[in-house]
């Protein structure tokens, strides 16, 4: 979205704001009043805009540490459990409220969206006179849309937080305003209802193709509505005993606008993963990213989230976080070209480039995760060893894939830190139809389910030849028989496994977990058999050993310390913190 990316100064650093002492009366300098800022009501709104991009790999807005490293997709990385505080969200066992980064995240999306309510005072105020009644009522939903997107961030990680509109904005309540205010379900209310005004008055299509519309809106509806249909995310609470079908089927009304769409699955997998393709068909709404060659930039506006997540000698300034676990490269195995759902993780195996055995596995492993003897990112000069990995006894030999651009593409900054040009996907196509035939699975409507799973099985079956052809003998897909959609527990089975392998890597597997109400059982047999990995005589996932999950606590995480006492007595933290 070029023209939201090259924004103007002003809205690039964010329309600072000031509340001068009394017997301050020089104006500082590098700052713009109030009333200005307020009476350009456009550049307020990409100012909001610009805070979707605007992360760090210690507040990183895709959420990887709180949704991958927490699961048993990957491992942490970096040069020990000592690098970065996000050690305690992959063993669970040793979380606190005080991990900066916890802080930080909390601070930065509130950031965003104040950033969000001071757009919405100004559309108010000045909308009509500057942009018209019909741009002004596509801007506010648009602005709506972009703070639910960020308080469901909040409610997804803590829940309990304090709900700040742009009336406690202007009335200055905010330190006012206690985190326990509202209920989950009640702070899920007021997010639906900002994301149901965007989807009511904004356009299906917008000509800048970075803006939000209204079947992006329509997506997120069906997420949120998916999120509540099992529970109210506690385990003792959530799942196949607590499902709500009315918001089932509000998640298929919803999808519905996607089906309907010009949204379609890419042709091939690997496809979607390369910044070339980023806006493809696949792409129904994401950040976008640029390098600094395109935008005419000094640092391009790169995606910073990810910026530890290149591969170790690879990239040069590649930190080698964000590692594949053995148990997810299981659970790629096949037989007949089906997964083997109940010994998959029976015995360590892994492919090796040029050796074809009996075992043979899904395509997708080859797009999502690097292993040693292997091209990386499909470009055979680049060839992946075990010493493009910077701690094998600690965190093993794979790499992660999808978020990281060619290596012959060049860098997109070259410095002591490396990001890319990766935009990061709130939603692709394929998952939204899978949320879509999550819902459909428990309205009983098996067969509509089925094939929806058996679509995305079929891409992954035509995504060989194009990016992975030197994989192609050790690649064996099917799909299912419709025998396998016959009845709900082994429709469910099949679609949750689709899901872990689709969206592998993308930041999102606890997530699923905990909505499904069986973090607590797979997390914990997760750390027992990953804490003996072995990758040819190399031991590692040793620290493991202190991992363990606590149902009714961690499914949420902690208040962060910084927050409680900023204003004492204001917040409350979640229960067994």
């Amino acid at each position: 979205m070029k023209k939201i990316s090259i924004i103007t100064m002003i809205a690039v650093f964010g329309f600072l704001f000031s509340n001068c002492d009394d017997f301050i009366n020089v104006s500082p300098s590098g700052v713009i009043d109030d009333e200005i800022a307020y009476s350009s009501p456009e550049e307020m709104v990409t100012a909001a805009y610009a805070m979707l991009g605007n992360c760090w790999y210690s507040y990183p807005f895709n959420l990887w540490p709180y949704g991958d490293v927490s699961s048993d997709d990957c491992l942490k990385g970096g040069s020990g459990t000592t690098d970065t505080g996000y050690h305690p969200m992959e063993i669970w066992s040793t979380l606190t409220a005080t991990p900066g980064e916890l802080d930080e995240l909390w601070y930065r999306l509130y950031c965003n969206i104040s950033r969000c309510n001071r757009a919405l005072i100004s559309l108010e105020q000045y909308g009509n006179e500057k942009l018209g009644a019909d741009t002004k009522a596509i801007r506010i939903g648009e602005i709506k849309f972009l703070r639910a997107h960020n308080y469901f961030k909040l409610v997804t990680m803590f829940r309990q937080v304090p709900w700040i509109d742009e009336k406690i904005l202007q009335n200055g309540l905010h330190e006012q305003t206690r985190n326990d205010e509202f209920t989950y379900g009640e702070l899920f209310d007021k997010i639906i209802q900002d994301f149901q005004n965007a989807y009511d008055v904004l356009p299906k299509e917008q000509a800048d193709g970075g803006r939000v519309h209204k079947v992006a809106a329509a997506a997120y509806l069906a997420k949120c509505y998916l999120t509540l249909a099992w529970g109210d995310g506690y385990e003792p609470t959530n799942g196949l005993n607590h499902i709500n079908n009315e918001y089932m089927q509000k998640v298929v009304d919803y999808t519905d606008d996607v089906v309907n769409s010009k949204y379609n699955y890419a042709a091939d997998y690997g496809d979607i993963f390369l910044p070339e393709h980023k806006n493809s068909e696949e792409s129904v709404f994401a950040v976008q990213c640029s390098d600094y060659q395109d935008d005419n930039t000094k640092f391009g506006r790169a995606n910073w989230s990810n910026m530890l997540n290149g591969c170790w000698g690879i990239w040069s300034c590649g930190w080698d976080f964000h590692k594949p676990s053995q148990n997810l490269v299981n659970a790629f195995k096949t037989q007949d070209g089906l997964p083997m759902f109940t010994d998959y993780n029976k015995e360590t195996n892994y492919p090796i480039n040029g050796k074809v055995t009996g075992q043979k596995w899904d395509p997708r492993l080859f797009h999502t995760v690097g292993m040693p003897t292997f091209p990386y990112k499909y470009e055979t000069e680049y060839t992946l060893t075990k010493e493009n990995s910077r701690t094998p006894n600690t965190y093993g030999y794979y790499t992660s894939l999808k978020e990281v651009p060619q290596r012959s593409k060049g860098e997109t900054y070259n410095g002591s830190w490396q990001a890319f040009a990766m935009n990061d996907y709130i939603f692709r196509y394929t998952d939204v139809m899978l949320m879509r035939a999550e819902a459909l699975v428990e309205l009983n409507r098996l067969a509509e389910a089925g094939q929806i799973i058996n679509d995305i099985r079929q891409r992954a079956a035509n995504s060989v030849n194009k990016h992975i052809a030197y994989a192609a003998e050790q690649c064996e897909i099917a799909l299912y028989p419709s025998t396998y959609f016959q009845d709900k527990e082994t429709t469910r089975k099949c679609l949750r496994w689709e899901r872990r392998l689709e969206m592998a890597m993308e930041n999102g597997r606890y997530f699923d977990l905990k909505r499904w109400g069986i973090a607590s059982e797979t997390l914990n047999a997760y750390f027992q058999s990953e804490k003996a990995s072995v990758y040819e005589g190399q031991s590692y996932g040793q620290y493991y050993n202190d991992a363990y999950y606590t149902a009714n606590k961690n499914e949420f995480y902690p208040i962060p310390y910084n927050q409680l006492y900023y204003v004492p007595g204001l917040y409350v933290q979640n229960k067994g913190y």
